[in-house]
């Protein structure tokens, strides 16, 4: 059930031609941990909101605690885009 997370190659330290693409990306990872019916119900609630779809979180994997599992989100956007709160809108 647990798999192991392997970051894609934006995160390497090798220099690339990408590499001024990938200092302006903000990173953001959300953390869901609890019961799985509570992770999933959590999932289901924000999906309903909008907020993300289903398939964008990890797999569902075991946490420290056994009786808990967790899933993650990990949201990129670029770092110099401005929300429209920010905009004024």
């Amino acid at each position: 059930m647990s798999q192991e997370f392997v970051p894609d190659d934006n995160f390497s330290d090798r220099p690339n031609d990408d590499s001024a693409a990938v200092c302006e990306q903000e990173v953001v990872l959300l953390t869901v941990v609890g019961s799985p019916k509570g992770v999933r119900e959590t999932i289901l609630t924000l999906y309903r909101l909008g907020f993300a779809e289903v398939g964008d979180w990890s797999p569902v994997q075991r946490a420290a605690n056994p009786k808990q599992v967790m899933s993650v989100l990990i949201r990129r956007k670029r770092a110099d885009s401005k929300s429209p709160r920010q905009s004024g809108r």
